[in-house]
């Protein structure tokens, strides 16, 4: 992965911000919605959408396009913001997150949203569907990789380590995935609910490549992918250290905003606060 220039940079902070922007207006608007984790989680969808998975929103369904199962499937708002821009479906899409019969429905559905892989949001599911896309790679002889984004309260699920166990014991180095380690879940911090510590060593005995970022430094996040793109033999997981509610001052590391909408006043403010 090659370096990343400061104007690079810069764009994405950018691009993030004005995303984070459409985040908070989609779940306004719903009335409903996660915008705790859907802001922690945007920068990785950021850095892989805009620079390293290789997708084509006019042929969204290119066998050999890259692909990415956000697991945390409560976090949606990021990717709906994320594939809007990049043009899978038309923005106006967004005013309609959690409508009935609306196509960006409260948790991915790949039946009715362009760009979507997997139908997510039982917990827990995620890696076993990756891993299931990164063997049929595999099969096919093809140089597609697989991303997932997994949640760090979501790591509690007994699914995610067999799956783990899966990846690692078909060497499927094909495979990345992201844990959005925010500290928190709808009960409260992990570390008080279920803790799952230590959290890199024991990916690291299930036979997984790890590696430990700052999850809202996109150069940072470049190289973890660069290095993964490089291992052989291993899946990788990028631990990510990000912040809950992301951008906005009110929300940050608040477990209110887990999963509650802002009122009007709330609302302007937080849209003060991502122009500036």
């Amino acid at each position: 992965m090659p370096v990343i220039s400061a104007a690079a940079v810069e764009e994405l902070r950018l691009k993030a911000r004005k995303l984070r922007q459409d985040i908070i207006t989609m779940i306004y608007e719903a009335a409903s919605g996660h915008p705790g984790g859907a802001l922690s989680v945007l920068d990785i969808l950021v850095v892989l959408y805009y620079k390293v998975m290789k997708i084509d929103p006019g042929n969204y369904l290119d066998p050999q396009r890259d692909r990415l199962v956000l697991s945390k499937g409560h976090a949606c708002p990021a990717l709906y913001a994320v594939l809007a821009d990049r043009g899978f479906f038309p923005s106006s899409y967004l005013s309609v997150l959690r409508k009935i019969d609306s196509p960006l429905q409260g948790h991915p559905d790949m039946r009715k949203t362009p760009g979507v892989e997997m139908s997510t949001g039982s917990l827990g599911q995620g890696l076993s569907a990756a891993n299931g896309m990164a063997l049929a790679a595999r099969l096919d002889n093809s140089r597609r990789r697989v991303y997932v984004v997994l949640g760090d309260g979501e790591i509690q699920e007994g699914q995610v380590w067999e799956a783990a166990m899966t990846a690692a014991h078909y060497r499927l180095d094909n495979l990345t995935a992201f844990l959005d380690y925010n500290g928190l879940q709808i009960d409260g911090w992990i570390r008080d609910v279920k803790s799952p510590e230590p959290v890199a060593e024991k990916w690291r005995a299930f036979g997984w490549h790890v590696l430990e970022v700052e999850g809202h430094d996109y150069a940072s996040l470049l190289k973890a992918i660069g290095r993964a793109h490089t291992n052989k033999g291993a899946p990788t997981i990028i631990i990510a250290h990000t912040v809950k509610g992301k951008g906005v001052s009110f929300m940050e590391n608040q477990i209110d905003w887990h999963g509650r909408a802002p009122n009007k006043e709330e609302y302007e403010q937080a849209l003060a606060e991502l122009q500036k």
